[in-house]
């Protein structure tokens, strides 16, 4: 099976092209995002694909060490750019216009959510960092929120790769099957909006969950979502802060980590939310932002060996799964407390 050599000078970027790294993850970016406008894989999330098709060009592929500076470069430096990109999904109005309640349910259901699942972690023996990422992507958005956090955790790329994959399984399944919840609840449109932006992991998968029961449910849906992704910023500091500032006995105390990357993520909100960009130059850069998070978890899967993501075994999975469940019936009790 062939794999990336282990000449440890293969990782020096000095002196090095990070070009032959770039086109091959640029490649199999643009492959995926192909592979995402087919009919039949449309609901599929492209992060999810790429990942997938990184990790087959490491097993069945030869990829040379010239290529691993570039494959690198674009795992850790693109990677921040697209977390701060993100920023411009946001806007301060949109989270006011979730209303009291709804913000409230949110931050307790995604706060809840993200300790209940790193006290299950525990008690499964699943590793920490792999927890953190797990319980950082159910509880906030996905993908996205398991990229921001990796490099504060500090997880391997199998840590990244495992949670991903078992946090777009389980908000796939959501897709499937909330419509069928809503019908047996006989939600309105909505609170039916409101529980697929409080619950559901991915923006696409909510967006794509939300408005099969109609505009309301997708737009209340949509302003839900992303009001939840703001929270990446308080967890990964409090991540930052366990992380770097603990120290193990006998050793000084580090200083608090300053993620440089989240608080350029917050920039963007505030200059969006102050009407900063405008609309086309936001809908182009939001699409090339798609393309840079694919090739940076194109990079990632390319990074990832089978081997030591087997040793993992099902335990991450039941850990995903229980706090999907988790916060999926959370959010129905809170509002159905709230009559909404």
């Amino acid at each position: 099976m062939p794999v990336l050599g282990t000449v440890s000078s293969g990782w020096k970027t000095q002196g090095s092209s990070i070009l032959p790294g770039l086109l091959l993850t640029t490649l199999i970016a643009a492959i995926a995002l192909g592979l995402n406008r087919l009919s039949n894989l449309h609901t599929l999330n492209p992060l999810l694909i790429a990942v997938l098709l990184g990790i087959g060009w490491r097993q069945w592929g030869v990829v040379p060490v010239a290529y691993r500076p570039g494959i690198k470069f674009a795992m850790k430096r693109v990677l921040r750019l697209a977390v701060i990109l993100l920023g411009l999904r946001l806007s301060l109005a949109d989270v006011m216009a979730v209303g009291p309640w709804g913000l409230g349910m949110v931050t307790i259901g995604t706060f809840s959510t993200f300790y209940l699942t790193c006290w299950l972690g525990r008690r499964l023996g699943v590793n920490p960092r792999l927890t953190q990422l797990i319980a950082a992507g159910t509880s906030i958005c996905g993908a996205s929120a398991v990229v921001a956090t990796n490099p504060v955790v500090e997880g391997s790329e199998e840590d990244m790769t495992y949670a991903i994959a078992t946090i777009t399984g389980f908000g796939t399944l959501a897709m499937l099957t909330y419509p069928l919840v809503s019908s047996l609840l006989q939600l309105s449109p909505p609170a039916f909006g409101l529980w697929c932006g409080a619950s559901v992991h991915e923006v696409a998968q909510v967006i794509a969950t939300a408005f099969q029961n109609g505009d309301l449910s997708g737009e209340v849906a949509t302003v839900t979502k992303l009001s939840r992704v703001l929270l990446v910023v308080p967890i990964i500091i409090s991540l930052g802060w366990q992380t770097n500032h603990l120290s193990k006995p006998g050793q000084p105390p580090r200083p608090i980590p300053v993620p440089w990357f989240v608080l350029f993520f917050c920039v963007l909100v505030v200059a969006n939310s102050l009407g900063m960009a405008a609309p086309a130059i936001k809908i182009i850069v939001l699409n090339g932002n798609q393309f840079l998070l694919c090739l940076s978890l194109a990079a990632m899967g390319l990074e990832t060996n089978l081997a030591s993501l087997s040793q993992l075994g099902l335990k991450p999975v039941y850990l995903a799964g229980l706090s999907w469940l988790f916060l999926a019936v959370f959010s129905l009790l809170m509002m159905s407390l709230s009559g909404f």
